[in-house]
């Protein structure tokens, strides 16, 4: 055998479809693509995102953002900064007082960060896992109170 003698399999290679060539190419006299329209004309091509005439996508999504109206924002206060704080008691007022926050927004936040190695009384509206494990090992004591409800 030599390099010469070499074939692909007997159906592995077809006949190249001649399209637009008229009547005797078995593919007729509008080559497939039918009468008229958008799509039978040489040099179609469809936008991009096209959804038929629907309004696409990228034209009803809105393109700057938006503002979650129901959004929380809450005043952050770290274990860590409560430790440093004199008093025993705290609360949002007492935070605002004391000038750790400026306001109490949605309502007062303890997170964990920091050590706690005191006794201390804390009522917020929402505490972290690890902030409450941390008051609660301390010995002190935190008190979920209801966040003031947001004007829309």
């Amino acid at each position: 055998m030599n390099l010469s003698q070499l074939r692909p399999p007997k159906g592995q290679k077809h006949k190249k479809q001649r399209v637009g060539q008229g009547m005797g190419t078995g593919r007729g006299k509008f080559s497939g693509r039918g009468a008229k329209g958008a799509k039978s004309i040489s040099g179609y091509s469809r936008m991009r995102g096209f959804e038929g005439g629907q309004m696409p996508l990228h034209r009803r999504l809105p393109k700057r953002g938006f503002t979650n109206i129901f959004k929380k924002e809450f005043a952050i206060v770290n274990v860590g900064k409560l430790e440093t704080l004199e008093g025993s008691s705290f609360d949002a007022a007492t935070l605002i007082e004391l000038g750790v926050i400026n306001k109490a927004k949605d309502g007062l936040k303890i997170l964990g960060t920091g050590e706690l190695t005191r006794k201390i009384t804390v009522k917020a509206a929402v505490f972290s896992k690890s902030a409450l494990d941390k008051i609660q090992a301390a010995g002190g004591t935190a008190e979920v109170v209801q966040q003031k409800a947001k004007q829309v």
